[in-house]
């Protein structure tokens, strides 16, 4: 009988009485042959262990070879190595690192990371509720774990996700109500009488640019002869550290020598999100109003003025805060004598405009910088002045037939029948 060949596997009946077998998976990380073992009492029984060994191996579905990892292990190095910026955004890593720190570690990060299961997790899901945590939060956990596990599968530390197999929290969805033309007009009435950015709620409404968007808008983006918007940036939330060595006793963002870490913009995150966009007519005249306005904010200035060719700016040319931004827009619903809303929701009202306007999908998709159909589903919403509408082509269409239907419907009726 010849002799096998290099790599085949190994059955053998060894001094301990227990028959052994012996499988090449692969390649260790210094270049020796990955050797796995397995034993059983009878020959059948470790020949059905081998085979099952080669099959994993044929399908690819082997645990790498090396430390056994611990979740908690794990997830310090995804969130310190791997999931970092500029690979992912400075937002994102921030949520996933407190989602890991908060939650995860604390949670199962004791278990080893080739035996956590879907039921791990969906106890951890059920205990952050039960602790008064709120479905968006466990759901936000769930993405997060599925997130780092699926970079273990793909580095061959786990041969599947478990994340993926367990069911993620309901979320409740919240039926957003958009505002309606009129409410429209008036949120753009009380706006003209903000000392400054009026045309900033103009925009929102109008065109459904998302805050980050809105506030990083430069001025370099905007051609008011063309009459076009380019959206290439979002405003990001500013980040700070201390810069007295922690010695003012304060948080870093009131820190009186404080220093920003984080970039004031990043480009947007998809290529739908980079968009050039029409403007009204109207909205053309409301921006070039406040260019000026903002010319006269500048001489005002003098040396305090920061020049970042920001469209939205404090009063002396820096960014605009998201934070302050949003409560001005809380203002702003008093004012109007509006009911309380999101930021968020001044984009459904621009999306829903556009649906009442009968603007095609597509069209939508490019203006609201979306990249899959779904997106407007979500977004445009059936309104009283939709519903009054279709119900009156209905009433014309039923019952007004015996005044003089139109004549395409009376062809249609009679070759029904």
């Amino acid at each position: 009988m010849g002799r096998k060949p290099n790599g085949a596997s190994s059955i053998y009946l060894g001094e301990d009485g227990y028959w052994h077998g012996r499988v090449t998976v692969g390649v260790k990380d210094n270049g020796q042959a990955d050797r796995r073992h397995v034993q059983a009492k009878t020959e059948a029984e470790v020949t059905r262990k081998v085979r099952a060994l080669e099959r994993a191996r044929d399908d690819g579905n082997v645990r790498k070879a090396g430390q056994r990892w611990t979740v908690a292990k794990w997830l310090t190095h995804w969130i310190e190595n791997i999931a970092v910026p500029p690979a992912i955004r400075e937002s994102s890593h921030a949520g996933y690192r407190v989602d890991v720190n908060t939650h995860l570690i604390p949670g199962i990060g004791a278990h080893r990371l080739d035996k956590l299961t879907p039921e791990h997790l969906e106890k951890l899901y059920a205990k952050m509720q039960a602790a008064g945590k709120s479905a968006g939060t466990a759901h936000h956990v769930h993405r997060t774990i599925r997130t780092a596990l699926n970079a273990a599968v793909r580095r061959g530390h786990l041969t599947r996700n478990p994340a993926t197999l367990a069911k993620a929290p309901t979320l409740v969805e919240e039926e957003v109500e958009p505002y309606e033309i009129g409410e429209v007009r008036r949120l753009l009435k009380a706006a003209e009488a903000l000392p400054r950015n009026s045309a900033r709620w103009a925009v929102a409404l109008a065109l459904g640019l998302r805050q980050g968007e809105a506030l990083g808008l430069q001025w370099a983006d905007v051609d008011l002869e063309r009459g076009a918007l380019r959206v290439r940036r979002g405003r990001q939330r500013p980040k700070y550290e201390h810069g007295c060595e922690g010695t003012c006793g304060r948080k870093a963002g009131y820190c009186p020598d404080r220093r920003q870490t984080r970039p004031d913009t990043s480009d947007t995150k998809s290529r739908a999100g980079r968009r050039t966009i029409g403007l009204p007519g109207q909205l053309v005249t409301l921006l070039r109003k406040h260019r000026e306005e903002q010319a006269t904010g500048r001489a005002l200035a003098g040396q305090l003025w920061e020049e970042g060719g920001w469209v939205f700016a404090t009063a002396t040319g820096g960014p605009l805060n998201p934070n302050t931004d949003y409560h001005q827009w809380k203002d702003l619903l008093k004012a109007a004598g509006l009911r309380d809303a999101r930021l968020h929701d001044a984009r459904h009202t621009a999306a829903t405009v556009l649906l009442i306007l009968g603007v095609p999908e597509r069209t939508v998709m490019a203006i609201m910088g979306w990249a899959s159909t779904g997106m407007a589903r979500r977004y445009q919403h059936v309104t009283d002045t939709i519903r009054h509408t279709v119900a009156k082509q209905v009433d014309g269409l039923l019952w007004d037939a015996d005044e003089g239907a139109p004549a395409e419907v009376e062809r249609a009726l009679s070759e029904a029948n």
